[in-house]
């Protein structure tokens, strides 16, 4: 009997679930038959570039799903519906969710998924707002390509260690979706795209603009809708991220030598060094002294 040789290390079978009409793919196998008492564990997951007769037809699926679209287009039929697939649209699936995923032979997917369950599973679903059967889309369309290509990587390293990373980038993943979601065609659309617009405005003119009245003015909308789309789709007020934009632009003018915090207020619009410092310190929860001092 030979000994001191490495094992032999036998890429695990495709799971039964997983469809045939697939080009090529890049898929990893953690745990196949996890702990229902675990709060969140990730099952298997890749990213697929699909043939262009892709199909795949379910009754049910025995774990919760995610599917990211990157490229190409296709239909999802699921919940009693039926819905375009392409690029940026994420949805969701699990047991007793029958759904139907065909591909578009003149344009052809290319998707990632997660795998997983636990008893988190749901909650971390609907933290994304996209409970098994739903569908959401993210902005811009590529928004999660980074955190899932890591998915990806870790899944194939493989070990527990990867493993528990996974579970906390599938957490992002849904804390990213979740900030980055806007609506689906034919649905909210032209608010949407006010909202954008409006967003980039403000980005783009921070400096400039002083006031929630002055920036909607800029915007050709009132100061109630410019809020109302906020509330809709952000976070924060738009108030609230103009402050953050010109204090984000102050402290890189401070981390610069020689920078004096009269001039840096003046540059961001507030004549009086004094109000500017209450608001950096509101901001930031450090004063634009103690800030520079920071390394």
């Amino acid at each position: 009997m030979k000994t001191g040789c490495a094992p032999i290390r036998r890429t695990p079978a495709p799971p039964e679930f997983f469809s045939t009409d697939v080009a090529r793919a890049r898929r990893f196998y953690l745990d196949l038959n996890p702990l229902k008492k675990r709060p969140l564990t990730v099952v298997c997951g890749g990213v697929e570039h699909c043939t262009p007769d892709y199909q795949v037809r379910r009754k049910t699926f025995p774990f919760y799903s995610i599917e990211y679209v990157l490229q190409g287009r296709g239909t999802l039929q699921i919940q009693g519906r039926a819905l375009p697939l392409r690029r940026g649209r994420l949805f969701s699936y699990g047991p007793g969710i029958p759904h139907h995923i065909t591909g578009d032979a003149a344009d052809p997917l290319v998707k990632y998924f997660v795998d997983f369950s636990g008893t988190h599973a749901l909650g971390l679903l609907r933290s994304c707002g996209i409970l098994p059967g739903g569908v959401t889309e993210v902005f811009p369309a590529n928004a999660l390509q980074p955190l899932m290509d890591e998915i990806v990587q870790a899944g194939l390293r493989g070990g527990r260690p990867n493993a528990a990373l996974c579970a906390k980038l599938l957490e992002c993943v849904a804390l990213r979706a979740a900030a980055a979601r806007s609506p689906l065609a034919g649905t909210e659309t032209a608010a949407f795209t006010t909202y954008q617009h409006c967003r980039r405005y403000i980005e783009q003119h921070c400096l400039r603009l002083r006031t929630l009245a002055q920036a909607a003015s800029e915007c050709h909308v009132t100061n109630a809708y410019l809020c109302r789309l906020f509330q809709r789709y952000d976070s924060q007020s738009p108030y609230q991220y103009l402050l953050r934009l010109k204090m984000n632009q102050a402290a890189e003018q401070l981390r610069q030598p020689g920078a004096l915090v009269k001039q840096v207020a003046a540059d961001s619009g507030y004549p009086d060094p004094f109000h500017f410092c209450r608001v950096f310190t509101s901001v930031f929860g450090r004063s634009p002294a103690i800030f520079r001092g920071l390394r």
